[in-house]
């Protein structure tokens, strides 16, 4: 148990009945127990260890609480800790005070209390009649808590201000924000501080000397061979516990800003420092190396291959050596100008100090045959999908049977075309097709189920001259179907093609076929209503269609048909000697290269024939002619296989 009386106690009476108090009891049986263990050595010693305890030790302190508060408490909340024969109590009474030590980052009181939430009047309120006694309490309060210029007021342990209209900002303390506000500012010219100082370090310059000078680097290369540098290593290291070590302050210092600035009218100023990442470091290091022109560092871009300058004039780009790797890139880099190529990989050639392709493709000049978008198929897939209208053509829809967006009994065949026209109006284009898609409807507990069959004419021509779409057979792709959520019985049909079946076309013919779930069920006619029949007669109606919408995706490449027609000319009338021979090799390539993009089963289809036929508008004789030459110069060459393809035009 603890002395029922205090061992020692200090007080001191402030003006208008504020008092501070410092109250330490001891057990004394337990002091002299704690001191025979542990073999007291002075006083001295005692106050700086946490051993056994004095009462002389706390003579001392109990005299220096009012000279040095602060480091009193600190040393009595040490001494309590270690100690179970004392207990302190520090008694503040009146209005709040501010104490530094319960700020403290590193000391968490617990046992030594500063309960200055707990406010108390003595003094001058005890000898006033009961009736003032709260109004005297209230008022001291409102003058030392709020300066006058407000009210001070608790409710669930917080105490503020309510501030009167001359004084709206009683409750913020700006002092406080303003120091709060100035440390977030040192501890940002801190960072900068010691990031500069790794920037000038002998382990950071080190590293950027040793860079490679006589090839292009990116981050990955530069990342590679920091991991490689010791030195470079540890310095960084240093570096992230010293920028971690600030950023923590600086945390800690906005917590405290918001914290005191809740009740604030203006918002803190607050200047967070940003840390830089080891990504930083490395484009830095790039920067360096080709940005650092003219006594200015700028910032490298790796995607351009350029400088962002802090002044156009003058600049602060470098030479940037010419990018080492496989494929079109340099073998390696001229040693008079870094900037270009001095050799090549296989199958590429060096041209004024770049690497291209060794044979460039002899068809671009006549006809194109890939698109500038160079979309992969899950992406076209998506497209399609979504209809997007950037890979949609505008076709033009030609039918007998059937009209767009109109109720009809599909029970016979009905015929439909969407076609291009472009052998007619665009004779320098030709169009790839990447897919299709269409929107019907059925009549509510139709009998009917629709099928169609795709027919896709290449470049012109009777409709003989089309080649039969082999949905779902050899690997080509099948109807995906999906029905719409809305109050009718509609479905979408997509057929995606991709880069892998996509053809050449000029019109796709749609033969829709339905099959009656119901055998029993008869052909019907082919009459065209504008809108759903009546349910008047069920006996003779086993459902109705109506095709919404229908439309192409794909993109046109440009065709030269004046070129191909130089060729043609070159095989009777050559201008040089071997200009007939590389007129034929051109014309060969051309014809594989339209043919590749037949549809699968079987040997190719002739659409190069197809293309000389429609959109050079060659008769059968010239076709023939020209098929016959083509044959026999491959016939002269070494390794030769007979060429096969299946007629299609005539």
């Amino acid at each position: 148990m603890f002395a029922e009386k205090p061992f020692k106690k200090a007080r001191k009476t402030l003006p208008v009945g504020r008092e501070e108090s410092l109250i330490i009891f001891v057990d004394k049986r337990k002091l002299s127990l704690e001191s025979s263990s542990t073999g007291a050595e002075g006083s001295s010693r005692n106050l700086n260890t946490t051993g056994a305890v004095t009462l002389e030790a706390l003579h001392q302190l109990a005299a220096s609480y009012f000279t040095d508060r602060e480091s009193t408490l600190r040393r009595l909340h040490h001494l309590q800790i270690a100690s179970t024969a004392i207990r302190v109590t520090e008694t503040r009474t009146g209005p709040l005070g501010c104490s530094n030590y319960d700020n403290l980052d590193t000391v968490s009181s617990v046992l030594v209390h500063s309960p200055e939430n707990k406010v108390q009047l003595q003094g001058l309120q005890v000898i006033l009649p009961g009736y003032l006694q709260s109004r005297f309490i209230q008022a001291a309060l409102n003058y030392i808590g709020c300066k006058s210029e407000g009210q001070f007021v608790c409710r669930n342990n917080d105490c503020w201000c309510e501030c009167s209209v001359d004084f709206p900002q009683c409750n913020c303390p700006r002092s406080d924000l303003d120091t709060l506000e100035d440390s977030l500012l040192h501890i940002r010219d801190a960072l900068r501080l010691v990031n500069k100082e790794f920037e000038e370090s002998e382990a950071f310059r080190g590293f950027t000397e040793k860079l490679p000078v006589h090839y292009a680097v990116n981050t990955s290369v530069v990342e590679d061979l920091w991991r490689m540098d010791a030195g470079l290593l540890q310095r960084y290291r240093q570096l992230e516990t010293s920028s971690k070590q600030l950023l923590a302050r600086a945390h800690r210092t906005t917590n405290k800003l918001f914290s005191l600035s809740k009740r604030c009218r203006k918002p803190p100023r607050i200047i967070l420092p940003r840390p830089r990442s080891l990504h930083f470091w490395l484009n830095y290091a790039l920067s360096m190396l080709y940005c650092s022109e003219n006594k200015q560092v700028g910032v490298y871009s790796e995607k351009s291959r350029s400088c962002s300058c802090p002044y156009d004039h003058p600049p602060c780009q470098g030479l940037v050596p010419c990018s080492v790797g496989d494929g079109s890139r340099c073998a390696s880099c001229s040693a008079e100008n870094r900037t270009r190529c001095s050799g090549c990989n296989p199958g590429f050639t060096l041209i004024q100090g770049a690497c291209r392709p060794a044979v460039p493709d002899p068809t671009d000049p006549y006809l194109g045959m890939e698109s500038d978008r160079d979309l992969q198929d899950l992406e076209l897939r998506f497209l399609i999908q979504r209809r997007d209208p950037h890979l949609a053509l505008h076709g033009v829809f030609v039918s007998n049977d059937v009209r767009i967006n109109t109720w009809f009994d599909p029970s016979w065949r009905k015929r439909m075309l969407l076609t291009l026209k472009s052998n007619r109006v665009k004779s320098s284009r030709v169009h790839m097709l990447l897919g299709l898609t269409l929107q019907f409807c059925l009549t509510r507990n139709s009998t009917l189920e629709p099928t169609l069959s795709l027919f896709v004419n290449p470049f012109g021509g009777s409709h003989s001259e089309s080649w039969t779409m082999p949905i779902g057979h050899h690997g080509y792709p099948e109807w995906e179907q999906t029905k719409l959520d809305i109050p009718l019985d509609c479905y979408n049909w997509t057929l995606t093609l991709g880069n892998r079946w996509k053809s050449f076309f000029e019109t796709v013919h749609f033969y829709l076929r339905s099959y009656s779930r119901d055998s029993a069920a008869g052909n019907k006619n082919t009459s065209l209503y504008n809108d759903p029949p009546e349910d008047s007669e069920p006996s003779n109606n086993i459902g109705y269609m109506k095709v919404n919408s229908m439309q192409l995706f794909g993109y046109s490449v440009h065709f030269d048909p004046e070129a191909i027609q130089d060729l043609i000319l070159q095989i009777d009338y050559p201008y040089t000697q071997g200009s007939q021979d590389s007129a034929l090799l051109q014309l060969v390539e051309l014809r594989y290269r339209v043919n590749r993009l037949s549809p699968p089963g079987g040997p190719h289809m002739d659409l190069f024939a197809c293309l000389l036929r429609h959109r050079l508008k060659l008769s059968s004789t010239d076709v023939m002619r020209i098929l016959t030459a083509l044959q026999a110069f491959s016939a002269k060459h070494p390794n030769y296989t007979e060429y096969e393809a299946n007629k299609l035009c005539s």
